[in-house]
């Protein structure tokens, strides 16, 4: 799937994953329940691999592909 961003909606996204990943990290150093803090660590890379292609993706003619 190919999802086509313009400049200000990638930044947008971003800071929204990045504030996200934030307060997993924080949920899960604070959470006991063993399943619950699986599922915040797979969201949690799911995140980061999200953020990592949107770091990596070149930007094209005044938009963004991601």
């Amino acid at each position: 799937m190919e999802l086509t961003l313009t400049i200000e909606e990638r930044e947008i996204l971003t800071r929204l994953l990045e504030q996200r990943h934030r307060e997993i990290s924080k949920e899960i150093s604070h959470t006991d329940h063993r399943e619950f803090r699986e599922f915040l660590r797979k969201n949690d890379n799911t995140i980061e691999g999200i953020l990592t292609q949107l770091r990596e993706t070149p930007f094209e003619s005044g938009r963004a592909s991601a």
